[in-house]
């Protein structure tokens, strides 16, 4: 038997309402015109003056701004800046993977950083080979007709996959896949093996072969290694098993560092 006050235990006050900011700044993630206070008690399943509390400290902190002269609020530049941080420091992380892959296969190797319905590639290594492909850090690329794109996909069910992209997509190329059910089969044998494959579906002359995974803060990421086709199908299966045991080190090392 024990005494209680009937007060909240110290600990358990700041714990709540970092908690309860928390799902507030998941509440905006990708509300690029921002919400109302309304809006976001209602996704949170809080009082509005809970809900205002909460948002008004956020803002001090400039974790939050206005959205628009009627309350609205989106997500701060500071929050931004962290975030920008955390990416920089996981390619950071991640470069030396990526350089061994690449000496290994003597091919470029891309890191993407899944955003909503696209990719942006955020780190290369260029590969050796005097005939090589090499794309923009900064340049985004479609989910439905990409290695590391379809790699993303294959984690998600059809009903997700239909949400985000639709049903219908616009041809790169005449091996583009442009049609729902053709790409859902295409990510069965993917969500198999674990590697997607872009046969000259973006761009003519270029096969590519893909992992996808989470980075430390759940982020979904992807590596690809894409190669002029001629030399692609004679390189695949080594492509696939380099890119695959790539995949679980990287897994491996970053859980081995978050226990």
């Amino acid at each position: 038997m024990r005494v209680e006050s009937g007060k909240t235990p110290p600990e358990r006050g700041p714990v709540q309402v970092i908690a309860r900011a928390a799902q507030i700044l998941r509440a905006l993630e990708g509300e690029a015109a921002g919400l109302s206070l309304g809006q976001i008690a209602k996704r949170v399943n809080l009082a509005r003056s809970t809900v205002q509390r909460i948002v008004a400290s956020l803002e001090s902190e400039r974790l939050l701004i206005a959205a628009s002269p009627n309350g609205r609020v989106r997500l701060g530049p500071a929050l931004l800046r962290l975030a920008a941080s955390m990416r920089s420091d996981f390619v950071s992380w991640a470069r030396p993977y990526l350089t061994r892959l690449s000496q290994e296969l003597h091919e470029t190797v891309d890191l993407a950083a899944v955003r909503n319905d696209h990719l942006v590639f955020i780190d290369q290594v260029i590969g050796s080979q005097r005939l090589r492909t090499v794309s923009a850090v900064g340049e985004s690329f479609p989910l439905y007709c990409t290695a590391n794109g379809k790699a993303y996909l294959s984690h998600l069910d059809a009903a997700a996959i239909e949400r985000l992209i639709g049903r219908c997509y616009e041809p790169r190329t005449p091996k583009t896949l442009t049609r729902l059910e053709a790409l859902l089969a295409d990510l069965r044998e993917a969500r198999r093996t674990g590697v997607a494959y872009d046969r000259e579906e973006h761009t003519l002359g270029i096969c590519a072969a893909g992992v996808a995974f989470y980075d430390g803060l759940g982020n979904a990421v992807a590596i690809s290694v894409p190669v002029p086709s001629q030399r692609f199908h004679q390189q695949q299966a080594l492509i696939t098993e380099r890119l695959l045991a790539t995949k679980r080190t990287m897994q491996a090392d970053m859980n081995a560092a978050a226990a």
